[in-house]
């Protein structure tokens, strides 16, 4: 059964059963509730928004029923309610241990999907630790590439882009920081992780253009050209490719490759469409 089923049941349940089934007596222990009761309380916590409490019951659930249809039910809830807390660690760990319990249930791909939200969520939060950017890309591939027909495979594709866009553009700012600063080694190293590894994001015209104002301070004239040539290539129509040109020209130098550097591999790649 699907998490929206689920969901809908719940709500449906709260209205059938009435107050008398939901609302237990504290004095009474977990215990002695049956799994269907124990999930109905869950529910009506869910329903009030008290999401802790409603992960709390359904993790008891999964205490007492290890083995039952409600506790299945229950964990990947327990999941949804973490997260609706914002409690991103716990989300995590409810949503891997369905994922290990029941990898083929219908509400894996919903799982392994709570799991990947459960890092970009935090991705604008945590400032320049960028791992958490990392962690949701590898946990957004796993929908893409394992769950590929699921309803949530689009937009996993989506959050991925968005997450790649968010690590270039971090490279980029301490890409520019350095060259401002005149580092020029450091700058060319950022740059160059834009254009290796994120290359299908929008960051990497600007960045073929820094590379070439940082090659030029240091000297690097083949260098400088290259990155001209590549940008010129795949990004001529942009202002960074005409503002590449004009800086170019003004040291005598063209847009070409030279040499056997590694941005004419790149160049190569990209003659032979083995690049983007």
């Amino acid at each position: 059964m699907s998490i929206k089923k689920i969901l809908i049941l719940s709500i449906l349940s709260v209205s059938i059963f009435g107050c008398d089934q939901v609302s237990f007596g504290l004095e009474d222990p977990i215990e002695s509730y049956s799994a269907r009761e124990i999930y109905d309380k869950a529910d009506s916590k869910l329903k009030q928004k008290n999401f802790m409490k409603a992960a709390e019951y359904y993790g008891e659930i999964e205490r007492l029923y290890p083995y039952s249809e409600w506790a299945k039910r229950g964990l990947i809830m327990q999941a949804f309610s973490f997260h609706q807390s914002l409690d991103y660690p716990n989300t995590r760990s409810a949503a891997q241990r369905y994922l290990d319990f029941y990898p083929a249930a219908d509400d894996a791909a919903y799982a392994q999907y709570l799991l990947a939200l459960s890092y970009y969520d935090q991705i604008d939060e945590i400032g320049r630790d960028q791992g958490v950017a990392t962690n949701a890309l590898e946990a957004l591939r796993v929908i893409i590439d394992r769950y590929p027909n699921s309803e949530y495979s689009q937009v996993a594709k989506l959050k991925f882009d968005r997450t790649l866009d968010h690590l270039a553009t971090k490279e980029m700012e301490v890409g520019r920081y350095y060259l401002e600063k005149g580092h020029y080694t450091a700058a060319v190293n950022r740059f160059r992780i834009v254009i290796e590894d994120f290359k299908s994001t929008n960051q990497t015209p600007e960045a073929l253009h820094r590379l070439v104002e940082s090659y030029i301070s240091l000297g690097l004239t083949e260098e400088a050209q290259s990155a001209g040539a590549v940008l010129k290539l795949n990004y001529k129509s942009t202002d960074w490719y005409n503002d590449t040109k004009n800086l170019l020209s003004g040291q005598g130098l063209k847009p070409v490759p030279f040499g056997g550097n590694w941005l004419v591999t790149v160049y190569r790649q990209m003659i032979k469409g083995q690049w983007l």
